[in-house]
């Protein structure tokens, strides 16, 4: 029976702050009421956490710091190197530029950036700098790696009594086995978390700007700018949901934008709204993006912050009103005044996201720091896996209900047509599923008889024994992109299998499981074949329109996809938003209909993409789109397209369970 006091923190918004029911509320302490919302609700445990670790330790601790180099600049000493660590999306650099400014050494430091055949050149000036006393500051150590044990002597050989005073040796350099463990050891080190959160990317940013630069003209757009910048860069948390690829946007991106801006508003009596949206969207930021559907939702985040509505003090980015425009009067105090009362945590509706989207990044965020207080901890035996017994059962199961098919018989019932090119999709299908079958046929034999010991086990049969004990697919058995672990992956491979032999047995489907093909695009071009030959039309002029139906009675329908960020109203026959905690529903039968030189409507669609798995990334193919992409479907809507882009809705073939 459902205790009701748990239900309340289990649908609450806020369950890392709700009162436990009965006694347990006083009879447990806050540390062990953490770990009831751990197995209530995984997803708010890092703000449980924070709420923790403020009561605790106290709020500066949960706060975004900025770095002070005079703190650490105040410790160090000519003989003592000064080493940044680097972390991906940041670069000291800038802030060391600007330290050296304030203490007057601007036309006293050297820079140079490592790498190969740099290195007697800084050697020259390093030898320079000792003795006239400069800062001297080397650049990305981690790409000269044969130069370190030289960098390692020359500061071995520095003389604290000869050394001149003023000289500092500033290093940067990414984690690396190739960095010498004496300089880490005599050196100051420090790191640059990338800023975590909007309100953290703002703050850095508007610390590094000036009263003078903030007066100018470009105030309204320029907190439109940074607002863009801490989105494009948090969107990546929410995995494919935000961007398909995670794409490492930097500081440098920002401050072309923000240049780009100061100039073309100190140039042109109206706001240049297009060239501002060209240069930041296509140039700056999407000179990064390698993704057409990652360009395109990029593009249409843009729209809203790089547009006349934002000049307006009242003006909201996000319904909530949170985040907003202020007034244009205020100086850089005001600005961060404004800044630091912004939430820590953002919620997805500054991003056009659903409330669904926090759940599964909260999840994977609260596993991942879970993860990594286990691996601390010390441990003598490592739990989990199968044992050899379960392992020999399961190999037995497998192999039990692997069947391959009769190519021969399927050409002889199916022979290829002009006519009919679902016949060559069969065969084609058939010839693929056999060559996987036989591959993990014939490795399961191999492996069976290592573990029996009547063959040598091979390093490639040692990781294949290891993935079979911790119920993950093979590596060799990897044809199709699938993210399942392994027992969901054997039963979709079976259900892949009936789904081809009740074809072969029952002729071609009235609807087809578009998921369970090995090559989906084969078929859909199959189906604009068949049309093209059928009616005299030339293939290329030909595209699919689209109709989501329930009751298929002709034509050629597809089935077996799910949808991700929406849901889909069969009553009213559109998209509609996801119930709360729905991450994934299943889609209706879609019916694909072949149509000569069609028009795309320009409005009352979503153009969703299809792709293959939830990670919807692969690697780019000759059409110019990733392997993971299938198609892109029409739905109908009655939002703007904009609105499904930024909830990052797609179709997906098949789920990671």
């Amino acid at each position: 029976m459902t205790n009701p006091g748990f239900k309340r923190i289990f649908d609450s918004n806020q369950p890392h702050r709700e009162p436990l029911p009965g006694e347990w509320d006083t009879k447990l302490d806050s540390f062990q009421k953490l770990l009831v919302l751990r197995c209530l609700r995984a997803d708010c445990l890092v703000q449980g956490l924070q709420d923790f670790v403020s009561a605790q330790l106290g709020q500066r601790f949960v706060e975004p710091q900025t770095s002070d180099l005079s703190v650490v600049f105040a410790e160090s000493s000519p003989s003592t190197p000064l080493i940044f660590v680097l972390s991906p999306g940041t670069d000291p650099a800038a802030d060391l530029y600007k330290f050296a400014d304030v203490m007057q050494f601007s036309k006293k430091m050297r820079a140079i950036s490592l790498g190969q055949g740099q290195g007697p050149w800084a050697e020259m000036l390093l030898h320079s700098a000792l003795e006239e006393g400069q800062w001297v500051f080397f650049q990305n150590c981690h790409l000269a790696p044969s130069w370190m044990p030289s960098l390692e002597r020359l500061i071995e050989n520095i003389n604290p009594e000869k050394v001149h005073k003023d000289f500092r040796l500033w290093l940067t350099s990414l984690p690396s086995n190739k960095f010498p463990v004496s300089i880490l050891q005599n050196g100051s080190k420090m790191t640059i978390e990338p800023p975590k959160g909007i309100k953290a990317n703002l703050q850095k940013t508007y610390l590094r700007l000036t009263n003078d630069f903030i007066s100018s003209s470009t105030k309204p757009l320029l907190l439109s700018l940074c607002l863009f910048h801490g989105i494009a860069l948090e969107r990546r948390k929410f995995g494919p949901l935000g961007f398909n690829i995670a794409y490492g946007f930097t500081d440098g991106d920002l401050n072309i934008c923000i240049s780009q801006l100061k100039m073309f508003l100190d140039e042109y009596q109206d706001v240049p709204y297009k060239v501002l949206k060209y240069t930041a969207g296509e140039i700056n930021y999407g000179g990064r993006i390698t993704d057409d559907w990652d360009r395109r939702c990029l593009l249409n985040v843009l729209e809203d912050f790089y547009c006349p509505a934002v000049l307006k003090e009242d003006h909201v980015y996000s319904s909530s009103g949170v985040y907003r425009q202020i007034d244009t009067n205020l100086d850089l105090k005001g600005y961060l005044a404004f800044i630091r009362g912004l939430p820590i945590n953002d919620t997805p509706e500054i991003f056009g996201l659903h409330d669904n989207a926090n759940i599964s990044f909260a999840q994977n965020e609260t596993f991942a720091l879970l993860g990594a207080v286990v691996r601390l901890q010390p441990r003598a035996v490592s739990a989990g896996g199968k044992t050899l017994e379960e392992v020999q059962i399961s190999i037995d199961l497998i192999l039990s209900s692997l069947n391959p098919f009769s190519v021969q018989e399927v050409m002889e019932k199916y022979p290829f047509l002009y006519e009919e090119s679902m016949n060559t999709v069969l065969i084609q299908e058939v010839i693929r599923y056999n060559t996987l079958l036989e591959v993990i046929s014939q490795s399961l034999s191999d492996i069976v008889k290592a573990l029996k010991g009547l063959v040598v086990m091979s390093s490639q049969l040692e990781l294949m024994a290891n993935s079979l004990f911790n119920n993950v697919v093979p590596d060799m058995w990897k044809a199709y992109p699938s993210l399942k672990p392994l027992a969901s992956w054997v039963s979709d491979l079976l259900q892949r299998i009936s789904f081809l032999q009740r074809w072969i047995h029952d002729g071609i489907p009235p609807v087809f499981w578009i998921s369970g093909f090995f090559f989906p695009q084969a078929f859909l071009t199959g189906t604009l074949q068949n049309y093209a030959r059928r009616s005299g039309t030339s293939i290329d002029t030909i595209g699919f329109d689209f109709e989501i139906t329930e009751k298929p009675n002709a034509g050629c329908y597809i089935q077996g996809l799910f949808l991700e960020g929406a849901c889909w109203d069969n009553q009213a026959g559109q998209l509609m938003e996801s119930r709360p905690k729905e991450l994934h529903t299943e889609m209706s039968v879609i019916w694909l209909i072949p149509k000569p030189n069609r028009k795309a409507p320009t409005s009352g669609v979503y153009i969703c993409p299809i792709y293959k798995t939830l990670t919807r990334a692969g690697t780019l193919s000759t059409t110019g789109h990733s392997t993971n992409y299938v198609m892109a479907v029409e739905l109908p809507t009655d939002h703007s397209q904009k609105h499904w882009i930024k909830r990052g809705v797609a179709l997906i073939c098949a789920l990671d369970y």
